[in-house]
């Protein structure tokens, strides 16, 4: 192996490794923390108001006496539960519509690609912003508004992959055997047009995550006495000057959230990627 070979091997894995590790270890703090937290996160205690880090409350505590750490771990159960659905309703909705769109091409394919156009038209965050103003902010609509509307980047991936699939032989060859449309697009082009998906989806749990924060943040997210990482930044944001722990803890999680999904979904596009291999 060549020493840039070399390096691009270690490069990949590196960003593997380091990204894996930071996923599993804040998913393993999401899925442990009823067991994990040393308090109840909505639990008030009027004698420990925005008191510093100390070992009995290592993050500190809030205006309200609540422990930020306990609060920081439920947090992320919020965070990671609204990246993980969201990015499962706009991996479907972009999966079937990527396919269908790629396969029969045609009126089909410019019906469905000109929706996507249109999509694309509204910047995204805006777009979540006017549809959660009609509606009543809750964890489910946040989840469905998410993944409602970021499906486009996918469909247009699956639609590329689609294309070029639906011209090779194997596809070819069960056309010609009688199988059915539903049954090619599923069981021939699917399995080979999923790496792509995989990587967006990785990447776009990142995306869900700084959505969903910044959708607490501003006030039309998870609503207290619920815990999400961006209402616990919001609540920081007034005693930033003396408390800047409640702004801190929550906004390094995010940054090393978001840092490990990006890392992750990067080394996975190198991995399918055949032009990226040494």
């Amino acid at each position: 192996m060549t020493l840039l070979g070399s390096r691009r091997f270690w490069s990949r894995n590196g960003m593997l490794l380091t990204g894996g590790l930071i996923v599993g270890i804040m998913s393993v703090a999401a899925l442990l923390a009823p067991w994990a937290s040393p308090f109840d996160p909505t639990t008030l205690n009027m004698n420990s108001i925005l008191q510093a880090p100390t070992p009995a409350h290592p993050f500190g505590t809030d205006a309200l006496g609540r422990d930020v750490l306990s609060r920081m771990l439920y947090g992320a159960r919020v965070s990671l539960w609204v990246g993980f659905v969201a990015v499962g309703i706009s991996v479907s909705i972009g999966l079937t519509l990527g396919l269908v769109a790629g396969y029969f091409g045609g009126l089909v394919d410019e019906l469905i690609m000109r929706g996507v156009d249109v999509m694309l038209c509204f910047p995204s965050f805006f777009l979540i912003l006017a549809v959660i103003a009609f509606l009543e902010p809750s964890l489910t609509n946040i989840m469905i508004v998410i993944g409602a509307t970021s499906w486009m980047g996918v469909a247009r991936l699956v639609r590329a992959e689609a294309l070029t699939l639906r011209r090779r032989d194997f596809v070819l060859a069960a056309k010609v055997a009688g199988a059915s449309p539903a049954r090619i697009i599923f069981v021939h082009v699917l399995p080979n047009a999923i790496a792509p998906v995989l990587v967006s989806a990785t990447l776009g749990v990142a995306g869900a995550i700084l959505v969903e924060s910044s959708l607490s943040f501003l006030g039309l997210g998870v609503q207290p006495p619920m815990p999400s990482w961006g209402n616990i930044l919001m609540e920081g944001k007034d005693v930033l000057t003396f408390a800047p722990w409640l702004s801190f803890f929550p906004g390094l999680a995010i940054l090393i959230t978001v840092l490990g999904y990006n890392l992750l979904g990067e080394a996975l596009r190198d991995l399918f990627d055949p032009r990226m291999r040494d």
